[in-house]
């Protein structure tokens, strides 16, 4: 006879409880079940008088000449501190060569498959698990790389530190040699040691040192044999900054490397200015290529009589809005205006007349050339070599790739057993694409880097302009160009004067703003700034989220989207766009 119940009335009681609980959570779970297996009701068709006409692309962009378009709404300025992203101290330049059959078979739309080159071998030790999970982080799988991590903890719970040691060491500093103050002579040596000790020189020193040197010819391979010839080291100097200058002006990596072989050359490409100016100065690398105006439409047609009026309109309102603010100023601070300053306020009609497509092109041109000569005298010390490297410039040989992982909460099953929730680790890509006539791509994808970098292209474009919105959309999905029927079109400019002209030009240089297609009736915008990110160097490698907004062509209205887990954009080298970026 069982008498648990009447020897445990606690135990009895419990269960109970636990049945009363089951109970519960019985219909709460049948409703969800059987609300999952009906289809969703669509959703109610909007009432006659919230419908909006459609109208043409043409019909659009017509509607939207007759008026300029308000500014967007300028981004709210955050009293919190500043956060520093000590992990973009660690960021390395990444690079993608010509893909192979290898990589490319492999690389087919598998998740969790990163291939720029399949290993050769699966890691068997601690260390090789966790390289093996920092390299899937950097491919932005962040699943793959947790269950590495999670198994190179389990096989040495100090493989971090070794992988800091092997790819981070840090240096060590030589000890001074003195001698010990009890021997004779000790407090002379232990006075003089600081002295005598030689200190490391600095780059400026260092480079300065091979000034005199000349180029010194290959050994002979045997000795007592002739040295073989070197017909470079027997020309003059100026000869050698031609050629170097030729190098340069086809492409700056390889006049950089240069420096690498020998003591002459690293002389010549550091303190050569000459060829540092050219550079800065030319359309092919320099600030010559920079656009700080529009120079094509969205859809990558070349600007009508209609956009330059546009522009002309709106340049007159933010120039009418500066004068209204600086008057308030004056009026507040000071009673007394003199007659210059209030003659300085009134502008020149005759300058602000609509220019031609080509008097355009002329007078920006020479603005853009001024201003940096402008900044060569005062914000780069007149160094054009300090200039090249820090001042903000858009990097056509590759592209911008902004990787992005959260998690997200899903639901539990009603058969399972477990009383929590299953975990999602969402992972997506953004990636921007700049050429020089100021047109861009903008693609939103979960494809992988490896996989869609090759084809960030305009051929591939146009091979699937149209497919997203066609009924047989699936006839080009089996190319390996298949994530680009959702890219989008654009074009990109640099921040001008006449984007806030009562601010310092120096303050908005840097300040990117891009313009793509959206759905239907809408403009995307994206205003970025360019930054640099990583220790080796690198510079304008990273494009920073200032705000992202769409534009209603037909109300003439701005949205503003929230940036909640979108992260920046890193530059990565893709070596079949050429060293133009063409």
């Amino acid at each position: 006879m069982d008498t648990s119940g009447e020897a445990n009335p606690d135990l009895e009681s419990f269960r109970e409880q636990w049945r009363a609980e089951v109970r519960a959570r019985l219909p709460t779970t049948q409703a969800s079940s059987s609300s999952q297996q009906q289809p969703p009701a669509p959703p109610p068709p909007p009432p006659p008088q919230q419908q909006q006409p459609t109208l043409s692309a043409a019909e659009l962009a017509a509607e939207h000449h007759l008026h300029p378009r308000k500014p967007p709404p300028a981004p709210a300025k955050k009293a919190a501190a500043p956060r520093q992203d000590y992990e973009d101290d660690y960021v390395q330049p990444r690079s993608f060569d010509a893909p192979n059959d290898e990589a490319a078979a492999a690389s087919t739309s598998t998740q969790g498959e990163w291939t720029v080159k399949k290993t050769t071998k699966d890691p068997v030790t601690a260390l090789d698990h966790y390289e093996k999970a920092v390299e899937r982080e950097a491919a932005g799988s962040l699943g793959d790389s947790l269950k590495l991590y999670r198994k190179a903890f389990r096989m040495d719970d100090t493989v971090d530190q070794k992988y800091k040691n092997k790819y981070f060491p840090k240096s060590k500093a030589k000890p001074l040699a003195t001698a010990s103050p009890g021997t004779a002579g000790g407090a002379e040596s232990a006075a003089t040691a600081p002295s005598s000790a030689e200190q490391p020189q600095t780059m400026k020193e260092l480079i300065n040192s091979f000034a005199g040197l000349a180029i010194e010819p290959e050994g002979p391979p045997v000795e007592g044999m002739p040295p073989p010839p070197c017909p470079i080291a027997s020309l003059p100097e100026e000869l050698l900054v031609h050629i170097m200058r030729d190098v340069a002006i086809l492409d700056v990596a390889d006049f950089v490397r240069l420096a690498q072989v020998c003591k002459k050359f690293a002389f010549l490409v550091a303190t050569e200015d000459r060829i540092w100016r050219r550079i800065c100065l030319g359309d092919e690398f320099g600030f010559g290529s920079m656009h700080y105006h529009w120079q094509r439409q969205i859809t990558w047609e070349p600007l009508t009589e209609e956009d330059l009026l546009t522009e002309f309109e709106e340049q007159m309102q933010a120039q009418e809005k500066a004068r209204a603010e600086k008057a308030a100023e004056l009026d507040k601070g000071a009673a007394d205006v003199n007659d210059d300053e209030k003659t300085a306020e009134t502008p020149d009609v005759s300058l602000l007349l609509p220019l031609t497509p080509k008097q355009r092109a002329e007078k920006h041109a020479e603005e853009s050339r001024a201003t940096t000569l402008v900044f060569y005298k005062t914000v780069y010390n007149s160094s054009w070599l300090r200039m090249w490297r820090l001042r903000p410039r858009i990097r056509f040989n590759g592209c911008y790739i902004s990787t992005v992982n959260y998690i997200r909460t899903g639901q539990a099953n009603a058969n399972a057993t477990t009383w929590g929730s299953p975990v999602h680790i969402v992972t997506y890509y953004r990636y921007l694409r700049f050429f020089r006539d100021g047109t861009a791509i903008s693609l939103l994808t979960t494809a992988e880097p490896a996989d869609v970098v090759y084809h960030l292209t305009r051929e591939a474009m146009a091979l699937h302009a149209g497919k997203r919105q066609a009924a047989n959309n699936t006839a080009l999905t089996h190319l390996p160009s298949a994530p680009m029927q959702y890219a989008l079109k654009g074009r990109w400019r640099l921040a001008s004067a006449a984007d806030n002209p009562a601010a310092p030009l120096n303050e908005i240089e840097g300040d990117l703003i891009v313009e793509t297609e959206g759905v239907g009736k809408y403009i995307y915008r994206l205003d970025l700034t360019l930054k640099s990110a990583g220790k080796m160097g690198a510079k304008n490698n990273k494009l920073v989220w200032r705000g992202f907004y769409n534009y209603d062509r037909m109300t003439d209205d701005w949205g503003e989207f929230t940036l909640k887990h979108d992260k920046p954009f890193f530059f990565s080298r893709v070596k079949s766009y050429g060293a133009l970026g063409e």
